[in-house]
């Protein structure tokens, strides 16, 4: 487990770049954080790393969002109106596992539907301080 603070979206945007970079083709990465904490900044920066970031928008209300290039390609799940797992597997989320790299928003919902390997990263806000979160990364 580590821990990395950030003090901008930007630092928080540079961290999910330096993940990005260590990802192959394939590849689960779990954001939990309450609303507002950054999840979808920290994917923008993902998104960045494969030259993506200008094809990002929130998947809240589609579930998932795919992104693809010629260097990858990115599926951004958002499961925060899922009712429950079952629900994942009727839209055969575990199918997309295997296609490209997938970045799950609130993926604690699922988490019995996730491989045994992933990265899982809790983004905590800091009260006193609007712009710091606190990043902690997890390899599963």
């Amino acid at each position: 487990m580590k821990e990395i603070i950030t003090y901008s979206e930007e630092e928080t945007k540079n961290i999910a770049k330096q993940i990005a970079e260590k990802m192959g083709k394939t590849g689960i990465i779990i954001l939990n954080g309450e609303l507002g904490a950054g999840k979808t900044k920290f994917t923008e920066g993902f998104l960045s790393y494969f030259e993506l970031e200008k094809e990002i928008s929130s998947p809240t209300f589609t579930i998932i969002n795919e992104y693809k290039n010629k260097k990858a390609t990115i599926y951004h799940f958002d499961v925060y109106r899922l009712a429950d797992i079952d629900e994942f597997y009727a839209i055969g989320g575990e199918e997309y596992f295997s296609k490209g790299i997938c970045i799950i928003e609130w993926g604690e919902i699922i988490q019995e539907a996730l491989p045994e390997h992933y990265i899982k990263i809790d983004i905590k806000k800091d009260e006193n301080n609007l712009d710091k979160r606190i990043l902690i990364i997890e390899e599963k």
